[in-house]
């Protein structure tokens, strides 16, 4: 006989115990997109002009390409979580559910790695 209410059950993490923080990271992902969003956009309206030269230059200093990596990583995040919910709430063949899942998370980690890899190149000036 268990002495927590059915009410208070509900109220728990849910069924796989990570209900609160797919909902958490959600949220923050969402406002910190939102943030770093307003500067992208703010930053590329103050360029001179938006030519590949002066696009370079403004990614190669370092606030720029550390806010841009922070935004191109939150992006991801906020995708593969997206991904996963939509996956876990309409696919309903437990095989599929799994493969599917996983490739997510595998071509999520790519995208990130080569977002990185890529302002990385450009920041540290192996592009010009």
């Amino acid at each position: 006989m268990s002495l927590v209410t059915p009410l208070n059950r509900v109220l728990g993490l849910g069924s796989a115990k990570e209900g609160v923080e797919h909902w958490w990271g959600q949220r923050l992902s969402a406002v910190a997109l939102v943030v770093l969003g307003l500067w992208f956009v703010l930053a590329l309206i103050r360029l001179e002009d938006m030519s590949y030269a002066s696009v370079v230059d403004w990614l190669q200093a370092p606030v720029a390409s550390i806010l841009m990596i922070l935004s191109l990583l939150t992006a991801i995040y906020h995708s593969k979580l997206g991904v996963q919910m939509v996956v876990e709430d309409y696919v309903h063949q437990p095989a599929l559910k799994v493969s599917t899942l996983v490739l997510s998370v595998f071509i999520h980690i790519a995208a990130a790695v080569a977002g990185v890899f890529a302002v990385l190149k450009i920041a540290l000036g192996a592009v010009g």
